[in-house]
C-alpha cells in the first residue's frame, strides 16, 4: 500500500506548515532546503487480530488509526525541529507518504517532507 496525502495550511508552534509553494499574505525571504521526517511503527498481534475481524464484519480499526496518527505526529515534529534548526519559521510544499513495510505489511511508515523557509 502506498498512499499520498496532501495537507492544507496549518499553524503548529512557531512554524507554518503548507502544502503549497507559498503562504497567502506572506513573503518568502529565504530558502533553507528540504526537511524530512520519518516514523515507522509496528502493529502488535492483538491489533492485527482485531483489524482482521473488522475487515470481515466492517468498521474502523481504532488501533491502526491511532498508530497512523502517532506516526504522522512524530514525522511532523521531526520536520519542524529540523526547520527550526536551520533558522526557518515555515515549511512549504509539504508532502506526506504512507506505506506499509516489513513482512506482510506489519509496519506502518509515514514520511513527511517539505522546504524550510523564512517568511515575513
Amino acid at each position: 500500500m502506498n498512499r499520498r496525502i496532501k495537507k492544507s495550511a496549518v499553524f503548529i508552534g512557531l512554524t507554518f506548515l503548507v502544502n503549497g509553494s507559498s503562504l497567502e499574505g506572506k513573503r518568502i525571504t529565504q530558502y533553507h532546503g528540504v526537511v524530512n521526517g520519518e516514523a515507522i511503527l509496528g502493529a502488535n498481534i492483538f491489533k492485527d487480530i482485531m483489524a482482521g475481524i473488522r475487515d470481515i464484519v466492517g468498521g474502523r480499526s481504532g488501533a491502526y488509526e491511532k498508530a497512523f496518527r502517532k506516526a504522522r505526529e512524530i514525522a511532523f515534529e521531526e520536520i519542524e525541529q529540523e526547520a527550526a534548526g536551520l533558522g526557518a519559521n515555515a515549511i512549504v510544499g509539504i508532502d506526506i507518504d504512507i506505506e506499509t513495510v516489513g513482512p506482510q505489511g506489519a509496519m506502518l511508515m509515514v514520511s513527511v517532507s517539505g522546504t524550510a523557509v523564512t517568511i515575513q
